[in-house]
């Protein structure tokens, strides 16, 4: 059984808010388009990740450039696969994930809670709110600090059930 491949109605042109002209690597700009020629390879470059990840609606309709995207870019997800809270999201397209866990002292036959921070990169995709919780994948090393990339998104539940400030 094969499925259908989501692919953007038509071309429209990325958007352009640096200095640098921005277009998809994988996609050549200038070439012709005839008439009456047969459907051919989209004019967006989208890709399947895998590890039973779906690729974001958003990802394939969007206009936006990102080479560090997973689905969009030149990034292949491996390795580890974790879940957190948002903890920090004031950074350009990266975010702060803390993991909350659990540590055994064997003396008092108790746990302690601990925590990590984990900074991840966030595509233009997802629409990222402090207290989400996401899902990232481990990377090759985009930064100094970045391993991990977003690949899904659940918003925060409190404001989903309508919670009052």
């Amino acid at each position: 059984m094969t499925r259908a491949a989501r692919v953007p109605k038509e071309y429209k042109e990325c958007d352009q808010h640096e200095k640098a002209y921005q277009s998809q690597d994988a996609v050549f700009v200038a070439r012709k388009r005839s008439v009456g020629a047969k459907k051919g390879k989209p004019m967006r470059y989208i890709r399947n990740v895998g590890l039973g990840i779906k690729t974001p609606i958003s990802a394939v309709e969007a206009t936006y450039v990102d080479k560090k995207c997973p689905f969009t870019g030149n990034v292949a997800i491996r390795g580890r696969i974790l879940k957190g809270v948002v903890k920090s999201a004031k950074m350009k397209r990266t975010i702060i994930v803390r993991r909350d866990y659990l540590h055994y002292i064997t003396k008092y036959r108790r746990f302690e809670k601990r925590h990590k921070n984990v900074s991840a990169h966030c595509t233009p995709a997802f629409s990222v709110k402090e207290g989400d919780v996401v899902t990232i994948g481990q990377c090759r090393p985009l930064s100094k600090t970045v391993r991990f990339n977003v690949v899904a998104h659940e918003p925060a539940a409190a404001e989903m059930a309508g919670k009052k400030s």
